[in-house]
């Protein structure tokens, strides 16, 4: 059995997670370049983190609670998004975010975690609140749990296939990361999760016409995704990329991939963004952040998912100091990469 990345590279997940998103969210209006990272300190006053790594943090330690069987763990997440949500209207937070919230039911023990389905819901915040979710259950026997616990996770808030279908694909990522599969397979081994995610909703029977008609769109557009790269076969294909993939022609063949002409804004194109920026960096961080953290979309959501998978699959080595040294957060976010870890790894 593949032993998996050790407790420092579930720290670095965590952490960079925070500074993707601080970068990106911070990015927009600033014309740094990325020129300048190497220089740049990440201080709160400055460079804050947005509501993407608030909510992370919140399932974080949901998931590091003595929980005893999966009710209790979503409890655990309504309380946490519920405290959460309070400590967020200074940042310019997801309205979706906001919204589903709101629709939380902490004090009802029975149906805390049942929000409407939300025509609204298909935003990225599930999607980025959810990675750590791969970090706690990233052994190949526990997918089921996995899969259920992302998509309770996702439609707490975003209750919408294409929003909480972002939250399992964004825990598959990290779990893949952690079990050290090729990065070309990500994308396909996630569309083979999706009857698994489709059989625990029949089974939950919560809105599922309602889902039936939303379900197809978040695979097809993966499905469409995979084949422009060349990567929707099971062959040892390295993805292909434009010959001229600049900035300005990434910008446009984002909102192609968007649904609102605003890449990452939703729960298919925001990890598909970071996926992307996996496959065009390699361990390059610098790139990295030009393809996730230094776009004219959702900057903020594709920075967190790919800086969270950056660091699973890198570590910090590679990462300027000044980025991460006086992080909002950083401490706390170390923290529970460290629990992660232990519960991740002492499993029964």
């Amino acid at each position: 059995m593949e032993a998996g990345p050790g407790m420092e590279r579930f720290q670095a997940a965590m952490v960079l997670g925070a500074v993707g998103d601080a970068l990106g969210y911070g990015h927009t209006g600033r014309e740094n370049g990325t020129g300048g990272l190497g220089h740049l300190v990440l201080s709160p006053a400055e460079w804050p983190v947005s509501d993407n790594t608030i909510m992370h943090m919140a399932t974080a330690e949901a998931l590091t609670t003595d929980y005893w069987c999966l009710d209790d763990l979503y409890r655990e997440m309504v309380r946490a998004y519920v405290h959460a949500v309070e400590k967020l209207p200074d940042r310019r937070p997801d309205p979706a975010t906001l919204e589903g919230c709101s629709q939380l039911k902490p004090d009802n023990y029975l149906l805390a975690w049942h929000t409407p389905f939300n025509e609204k819901g298909s935003g990225f915040g599930a999607a980025t609140k959810a990675m750590c979710i791969g970090l706690r259950y990233w052994k190949p026997e526990r997918l089921d749990t996995l899969v259920e616990v992302s998509i309770e996770c996702g439609r707490m808030t975003h209750n919408h296939p294409t929003g909480f279908l972002g939250s399992l694909c964004t825990a598959l990522f990290v779990a893949f990361a952690a079990q050290g599969k090729p990065l070309v397979q990500w994308g396909r081994d996630m569309l083979r999760a999706l009857p698994r995610a489709e059989d625990y909703c029949k089974r939950t029977i919560r809105h599922m016409a309602e889902y039936q008609e939303h379900w197809f769109y978040f695979e097809a557009k993966w499905q469409f995704y995979l084949e422009e790269r060349k990567i929707s076969e099971d062959t040892e294909n390295k993805a292909v990329f434009p010959d001229n993939y600049n900035a300005e022609e990434r910008d446009r063949t984002y909102r192609k991939w968007s649904s609102e002409g605003r890449g990452g804004r939703r729960g298919h194109d925001a990890p598909m963004i970071a996926y992307d920026a996996l496959l065009a960096a390699g361990s390059s961080w610098d790139e990295l952040c030009r393809h996730a953290m230094f776009h004219g979309g959702e900057s903020g959501a594709t920075g967190s998912i790919a800086g969270c998978l950056f660091g699973l699959l890198h570590g910090l080595d590679a990462i300027p100091r000044g980025l991460y040294q006086e992080l909002e957060h950083r401490e706390q976010l170390q923290e529970l990469g460290t629990a992660l870890y232990r519960l991740s790894t002492e499993e029964k």
